[in-house]
């Protein structure tokens, strides 16, 4: 296995960059046919492969890419997923070098996607052609792949897929490489997840935008009204202020709360890695606390009035925001929802009036460390890292995991390769080479654990 690997690393990694230049933005419009493209694309490695019975599955929105490798009935089925669209790029003056022309710098893969989650996704195609042509016992399991182009949108099709397909997806397990873990030299693997609740808001004042001279002071300023709106969401403590916001929320115990501050975490080196002098969040809890077991909310967007060169004095007669909140157990997404919108028309001063617009949401999940299949996943990371992993939660959302249990009645194993630093969603996206090529070393011997396990 080795050396198919050794022998091909360099064809790997140069297609994984032509998959790269391909800008499979699902949130434009403008980018559908390189959608189309993306998904192209993936069907034929995946072809090439060896992967069978391979379709473009067309939906309301964008394809999904499905394919599997039915070995023998006996033998247990592991459903594979992942995303092939991206994030938008912008603001494209950030990036240091262009984000859909891939270059491999101070080893790592610089372009959007190549973390979040093409590259991920490509280890998984590498594994399986591995597996297929090393010589070392072929591929010892089923295997079903079902990789989606609406990811970064909300997956607004997925579950409609699924709930089509449920005998077409009929698996043991589900295999997910979107998530990351701690360091290249302290493997983990994610067994929880936050849940995620978004929405716009707008807030109006006058019918047109006006004068400042001649009104200012006279009228709400919408602008000046959605500020203080925020800044009333978080007290000084940090803690968030909609009523009911926390009611629901699991508290861990001190003993779990312990055994999560054994794993490696340096709050300088968290604190250098994003230019701050200082860390910030709910009073009571440690940073690695704060972004995984604990509910936060944050504006992801704020505009109104004039933002061009030089000066116009004008009260905008709109202004907006966009606000997640990150999710944990036993809240949930249509919960949470109907408590921000209550609460945020609530708290709108006299001379505004508000409208609060959800996008996507999910629900948090936490995934079992006793299973044969975590135990098979944290076997394989150990043969290929020579540590154990341990298990962590992360702070990000993926809210097919808690849809895919549902709807499939399948636990999730997050095996991901991302590191924290790889600026998933950012400007200067990228993923480590040694981070791809670990991945497609692994990946196979979790299939060859969870054979034998059964």
């Amino acid at each position: 296995m080795a050396n198919y690997l050794a022998d091909n690393q360099t064809r790997f990694l140069d297609e994984l960059l032509d998959w790269l230049r391909i800008p499979s933005v699902s949130a434009d419009p403008k980018f559908h046919a390189d959608i189309l493209k993306a998904a192209d694309y993936l069907k034929t490695r995946l072809a090439e492969a060896g992967v069978q019975n391979l379709e473009i599955c067309p939906t309301a929105g964008n394809p999904i890419v499905y394919g599997d490798y039915l070995t023998d009935p006996t033998q247990p089925t592991v459903l594979v997923y992942g995303h092939y669209d991206v994030q938008p790029a912008d603001p494209y003056e950030l990036w240091t070098s262009p984000p859909f022309e891939p270059v491999i710098k101070d080893g790592n893969i610089y372009a959007r996607g190549a973390c979040d989650d093409k590259g991920q996704v490509y280890m998984h195609v590498k594994a399986f052609e591995m597996m297929m042509r090393d010589g070392q016992g072929g591929v010892p399991c089923n295997i079903k792949f079902m990789f989606e182009g609406e990811e970064e949108i909300g997956s607004n099709n997925l579950e409609i897929f699924v709930k089509a397909n449920k005998e077409k997806l009929k698996a043991d397990v589900i295999l997910i490489s979107d998530t990351g873990m701690l360091a290249n030299d302290a493997p983990s693997i994610e067994v929880g997840l936050r849940g995620l609740s978004y929405h716009e808001v707008t807030v109006t004042g006058p019918n047109r935008d006006l004068h400042s001279g001649l009104y200012g002071g006279a009228v709400q300023n919408p602008i000046n009204a959605l500020c203080e709106m925020i800044a009333s969401l978080h007290d000084a403590n940090g803690h968030i202020t909609i009523p009911g916001f926390y009611d629901n929320v699991d508290e861990l115990s001190a003993d779990e709360r312990a055994e999560m501050a054994k794993a490696p975490f340096s709050e300088d080196e968290f604190k250098k890695s994003i230019g701050l002098p200082d860390s910030y969040g709910e009073k009571g809890y440690s940073s690695m606390e704060r972004t995984s077991i604990r509910p936060t909310l944050d504006v992801n967007g704020i505009w109104g009035g004039y933002t061009g060169e030089g000066a116009k004095t004008v009260i905008a007669s709109q202004a907006h925001a966009k606000i997640s909140m990150r999710l944990v157990p036993h809240q949930t997404s249509a919960e949470i929802t109907a408590l921000f919108q209550q609460h945020f028309a609530s708290i709108a001063p006299a001379g505004v009036t508000v409208e609060v617009r959800p996008h996507h949401g999910g629900e948090p999940v936490v995934t079992p460390t006793d299973s044969v299949a975590y135990k098979a996943a944290a076997d394989a990371m150990e043969t290929t890292f020579g540590k154990r992993p341990v298990p962590t939660r992360g702070g990000g959302s993926i809210p097919i995991v808690a849809m895919f249990k549902s709807e499939l009645g399948l636990d999730t194993v997050l095996l991901g390769f991302g590191l924290d630093s790889d600026a998933i969603h950012s400007p200067n996206e990228h993923f480590g080479v040694f981070n791809f090529l670990k991945g497609i070393e692994t990946i196979p011997h979790f299939y060859r654990n969870y054979a034998a396990a059964q």
